[in-house]
């Protein structure tokens, strides 16, 4: 598949607008449940995936073949995630308006209504987006802790130290919940 992306790249930087289309609809699902697993909320991943792509779209004659195209695809994602947090977290600032812990809470027939899936990503939404991206990226998408650490610009050390950071505090904040999740 590395071959087939970067072959597309080249196909698409000498005129091919087919192969960005190919490209497109390879990588669209991994965009989409990466910026759903970091923001927690499927109202904006359309509008996060279109940005995603008009960022590569504009910038893939950058795009330098010396590491995975997925690499590079998802440190733009990353990025374009981070960009909405710090608008939703200025729009909240004048709003008033704070989402924070606001429908956690695990009903009380827990078996009836209780969607756990929902509630792991409930959790991994309360963790802090340094450890948050890192533990995402190797426990869901599968990424290799060297490849993580091309994508956050940091040391595979720092990597491996978040993401056990980050599945000690999903750990802390599932425990209340832990006969529920058995």
């Amino acid at each position: 598949m590395l071959d087939d992306d970067f072959a597309l790249i080249k196909k698409f930087n000498n005129g091919d607008e087919f192969a960005f289309k190919v490209l497109i609809s390879r990588h669209r699902e991994k965009v989409r449940n990466l910026i759903y697993l970091m923001l927690g909320n499927g109202e904006y991943i359309d509008d996060i995936s279109q940005n995603v792509f008009i960022a590569v779209y504009r910038n893939l004659n950058k795009f330098k073949f010396e590491s995975q195209f997925t690499t590079w695809l998802h440190k733009i994602t990353l990025n374009k995630c981070r960009d909405h947090m710090r608008r939703e977290k200025i729009k909240n600032l004048f709003v008033g308006f704070s989402n924070e812990d606001e429908d956690f809470p695990v009903p009380t027939d827990i078996k009836d209504e209780f969607d756990i899936q929902e509630l792991v990503r409930k959790g991994i939404g309360k963790l802090p987006e340094k450890l948050r991206a890192p533990m995402v990226m190797k426990d869901f998408e599968g990424f290799s802790y060297q490849e993580i650490a091309e994508i956050l610009g940091t040391e595979v050390g720092t990597v491996k130290s978040r993401i056990f950071r980050a599945r000690e505090g999903l750990r802390k904040i599932l425990e209340p919940y832990k006969e529920e999740l058995l």
